[in-house]
């Protein structure tokens, strides 16, 4: 969603589970240097150099995208509900579905732009609540042994916009625990209202992906950054928002390198002006790892979820 980055040298589009494990079986059987794989949801939270990324990239087609609402008719007797989303399948769209189904507990997704697997991957969140708050398990595909497996919600590691997927390994699909509403209660599809406006309100448009930084705890990121005085402050064709201090907005045919100086510099100049260092959550790819050590580093982000902060993408 930057809109910028240089080229990928494979991008494999799998439509089906089976087209899936065939590529899965293919790289795994692959001889000598290990293949460097990139899944792919939305890019909502990716930037990728100028130089590219020499490697195969993977996007889930259709087949991943389905929503299904297997204890239907249990619903009202348990009081909760699980749902079982394909890992394409956008975060605003299983939102707005469980709302239609008078499920509760995953309206914040609907103001996130990136996908079911992507949002595992990174634990997305917003609006006082994650990812993790209401997962109970995954299904995983694993590039390099071709291996699928179902892992628990505790065995991903998840914390504050983190988790253990790597790179390699591709969720298929989620379940999630919600709760139950009544049929009649109007209260989900004006939570999904309130949450769309707000961030109409408050977050920029444009070419970005959304909030840069984590939050430290018991601070904005956005905050320090707005009162390191770097509202508007540009490196070529980047600029920090001047709608929300935590977002990058890139120009027109603008440069991933300028987006990676322009978050060293915030990061420096945060860490001068507070003493606070700040850590990237955006996916950085085909970056030197002095650059990536540089603005995500080592951080806590394990040791919480589901933290009220600004939401993510």
């Amino acid at each position: 969603t930057y809109r910028v980055g240089g080229p990928i040298r494979v991008l494999a589009r799998v439509e089906t589970p089976e087209a899936l494990h065939q590529l899965a079986e293919t790289i795994a059987r692959t001889d000598g240097e290990p293949i460097a794989t990139l899944p792919i949801g939305r890019g909502s939270n990716l930037l990728v150099a100028d130089s590219g990324f020499n490697g195969v990239g993977i996007v889930l087609g259709a087949g991943f995208a389905d929503i299904a609402f297997p204890d239907a008719t249990e619903n009202v007797a348990t009081g909760r509900a699980q749902v079982i989303a394909g890992a394409g399948a956008p975060l605003p769209l299983v939102a707005r579905a469980t709302v239609r189904e008078g499920l509760s507990e995953f309206e914040w997704a609907v103001g996130v732009p990136g996908t079911i697997g992507g949002g595992v991957r990174m634990n997305a969140g917003g609006h006082g609540s994650d990812i993790a708050a209401n997962l109970v398990s995954v299904d995983i595909v694993d590039l390099l042994s071709g291996e699928h497996e179902t892992k628990t919600a505790e065995e991903l590691d998840l914390g504050y916009r983190i988790s253990n997927v790597g790179p390699h390994q591709i969720v298929t699909s989620a379940t999630l625990d919600l709760g139950v509403r009544s049929n009649d209660d109007p209260a989900g599809e004006e939570e999904l209202s309130e949450i769309v406006r707000w961030r109409r309100a408050n977050q920029p448009g444009g070419q970005n992906a959304g909030s840069v930084f984590t939050n430290p705890p018991g601070d904005s990121a956005g905050r320090l950054i707005d009162v390191a005085g770097l509202k508007g402050y540009r490196v070529g064709s980047a600029e920090v928002s001047v709608v929300h201090a935590n977002f990058i907005q890139v120009d027109p045919n603008g440069s991933a390198d300028d987006v990676m100086e322009l978050m060293k510099q915030i990061v420096q100049t945060v860490e001068s002006e507070s003493g606070l260092r700040l850590h990237a959550e955006t996916r950085l790819v085909g970056f030197a790892k002095a650059e990536i050590d540089l603005v995500q580093g080592a951080d806590n982000r394990k040791r919480t979820t589901h933290r009220n902060e600004e939401c993510t993408s």
